[in-house]
């Protein structure tokens, strides 16, 4: 899947996770909508497409194995451009149909120096790759250890939901970075999970908003490991926003979403699109080249 991902972006192409555990008419309305050229699987799951009228390219036929094993690992002469797609990832539809947005190579390619410039990774780190492909958060998770050179420790499907699995493999691995979405990380914190995964260094949440208590129990439960908080829409490439932990000073009542991150807009305004003065209550907008292309077909 990861080799499979590389290609297609240094292709020049865009891919659309595809999750097998989708109801058959979803993954059939996303197939449709995304008018998919060609569907990566595996002999296992290739019935799931079988009203696909693309091509379909099953990863372990024998025939596929040996096309693959002629070719030399040279990279590709291909530049891609900013502003070519590099990924469709469709929102969850629970207010209508899921809607596939468009991210473009420049808005997750800014994203992902931003977090390197911010958090830094080297051949030392041991990033964990856990969030289901479907979800934003995995882009960042897969490509960011990829294009420093650290090392990408992938947790076995459905394990991100084990918080006894996802400790084990911490301790195993010495993941130092790594991913909780803010209701697994109070599952962590219950169950002081955490204890003897003595490597993390780096906890990164996002997906939901980060509660006081949460916060406070991780300081104290792990004082040495660095806790920060993400934001950002499906529509944007990723996180638009960073707030460090440490700066919580034990009487906020609420956990920030910080300041944007680079090349980054954000403005709260109101009905008529005028800045709301500070304190005032509005709506989030957010500018800049982290911003998605739009919806497909809309």
């Amino acid at each position: 899947m990861v080799t499979a991902l590389l290609a297609i972006v240094k292709a020049g192409c865009a891919y659309v996770p595809l999750a097998p555990d989708y109801p058959q008419g979803r993954l059939d309305y996303m197939v449709s909508n995304a008018g998919l050229k060609t569907v990566i699987t595996t002999s296992d799951l290739a019935g799931l497409f079988s009203g696909h009228d693309g091509q379909s390219v099953c990863l372990d036929d024998a025939g596929v194995q040996d096309t693959l094993a002629t070719h030399s690992p040279e990279n590709l002469s291909l530049v891609v451009a900013p502003d070519a797609l590099a990924y469709v990832l469709y929102t969850s539809g629970s207010t209508g149909q899921p809607k596939g947005v468009m991210v473009e190579h420049l808005a997750i390619v800014n994203r992902i120096l931003w977090m390197h410039r911010q958090y830094r990774a080297d051949n030392t780190d041991r990033i964990l790759q856990k969030t289901p492909y479907t979800f934003d958060v995995s882009v960042w998770e897969f490509f960011w250890p990829i294009s420093v050179g650290a090392t990408l420790v992938i947790a076995r499907p459905e394990g991100h939901k084990d918080p006894a699995y996802l400790a084990r493999l911490i301790q195993d691995t010495g993941v130092t970075k790594m991913h909780f979405v803010p209701s697994m990380l109070q599952v962590m914190l219950s169950g002081n999970y955490l204890k003897d995964c003595e490597t993390i260094r780096q906890v990164f949440c996002s997906g939901e908003a980060l509660g006081v208590e949460q916060v406070r129990a991780f300081r104290q439960l792990y004082p040495q490991v660095a806790l920060h908080n993400l934001y950002g829409p499906t529509e944007a490439a990723v996180d638009v926003s960073y707030w460090d932990c440490s700066q919580y000073q034990g009487e906020e009542k609420s956990i920030p979403i910080g300041a944007p991150i680079d090349n980054i807009q954000l403005y709260v305004l109101n009905n008529a699109l005028s800045p709301v003065p500070v304190k005032g209550v509005g709506e989030l907008y957010i500018g800049g080249v982290g911003l998605a292309r739009g919806y497909i077909n809309q």
